[in-house]
């Protein structure tokens, strides 16, 4: 009985749509995540950068990558670009975390909807 439940329901332009949108926006949450565990990585670099700088010597000058080139900077010039690239990464990845916590909610109304209509007949489940 219940596969013939499953069987008879019937997709409508907008219930295509809603799939549609759940689709992109799983994607686009997909995307922001990997940028996140980027950024993350990043601050994990900068924090044992800036571990390394504490333990240089202040007299010689820092290699400081800027680009594709590295710039010769006093100890406490290249301390204050790390601690601006920290806080910047900071920003980044709480905007990130914003934007993927608004996806998801929105994602959580669609399943909600989709999973009341079509039950088991449909799997919006990642893999």
């Amino acid at each position: 009985l219940q596969r013939e439940e499953e069987r008879g329901v019937e997709v409508t332009w907008e219930d295509q749509k809603h799939i549609n949108q759940f689709s992109k926006l799983n994607t686009r949450v997909e995307r922001l995540e990997e940028e996140y565990k980027r950024q993350k990585e990043e601050k994990e670099y900068l924090d044992d950068l800036a571990m390394e700088i504490e333990l240089a010597d202040e007299d010689e000058p820092i290699f400081y990558k800027v680009g594709d080139a590295f710039i010769q900077l006093p100890l406490e010039k290249a301390q204050t670009r790390v601690e601006k690239a920290k806080e910047s990464i900071d920003e980044h990845v709480e905007k990130l975390d914003s934007q993927i916590s608004a996806i998801q909610s929105e994602m959580d109304g669609l399943k909600k909807m989709l999973y009341g209509k079509f039950g088991q007949a449909i799997n919006l489940e990642k893999s």
